[in-house]
């Protein structure tokens, strides 16, 4: 007994001092490290980065990794965060709803804030098909400007006052090859039949639906997707 209450004193004074240093922050005499500050904010924790709000609005930080060496892990980080805050303004541009940009440093990128439902969570409720078409016509738009998300799951998609925003684009590209564009619906297609595998042929016929309105190339890119299907069918055999 006695131990425990040792500990529950120990958190108590960690505790009293972390609410001491806290309140030091703005005049600049806090002795307590920023990323404690921060972890205390985190609202999620990926394997790349981590996110937190600040001032009402997002900050992702691309965190270091302990098993890269600074001279390859400091460049990596610093493209990755440059990249992506470079697309998030690119599909803006494209007429894809995404958070808005206010700030980049060399591995931090401050944005918009969307308080919304994830449409994994909406689809897993009930398949809204004109929602999946409105999805679609933001991927035609996106692939049409040369842009591969390159993560498309209803993860990374965000219902707010009736508007589908596109989140989290650290492992997209600006390219030229429909293949890459076949392999990011190839992606999306996969995310929809594990995740919402009931409905999955509305969803997809929806989101076809919307996809061809707004991209040119759209056969194209269902043509090379057929042929991926294809390989990968032969080699599950």
């Amino acid at each position: 007994m006695g131990g425990w209450l040792s500990l529950v004193r120990a958190l108590h004074l960690f505790l009293e001092e972390i609410r001491g240093d806290a309140d030091n922050v703005e005049t600049g005499s806090s002795n307590l490290p920023l990323p404690t500050i921060i972890f205390m904010n985190i609202l999620k924790r990926g394997a790349e980065a981590i996110l937190y709000k600040e001032d009402d609005q997002l900050v992702k930080e691309r965190i270091s990794k302990g098993y890269r060496i600074s001279e390859i892990d400091n460049p990596l980080r610093k493209s990755r965060t440059k990249g992506e805050a470079r697309l998030l303004s690119e599909a803006r541009r494209a007429g894809v709803n995404a958070p808005k940009v206010f700030e980049t440093d060399e591995f931090k990128i401050k944005m918009e804030f969307i308080d919304g439902i994830r449409i994994k969570e909406l689809f897993s409720k009930k398949a809204d098909l004109k929602i999946a078409e409105e999805i679609g016509k933001s991927v035609g738009l996106l692939h049409k400007n040369k842009i591969v998300h390159g993560d498309l799951t209803t993860s990374n998609m965000i219902l707010k006052d009736d508007i589908v925003y596109f989140i989290d684009f650290g492992l997209g590209s600006q390219t030229q090859r429909i293949e890459d564009f076949a392999t990011d619906l190839s992606v999306f297609k996969e995310a929809i039949k594990s995740t919402h595998f009931k409905d999955m042929e509305s969803i997809w016929g929806s989101f076809i639906k919307g996809y061809k309105q707004t991209n040119t190339k759209s056969q194209e890119v269902l043509n090379i997707l057929e042929k991926i299907e294809k390989r990968g069918r032969y080699i599950k055999r």
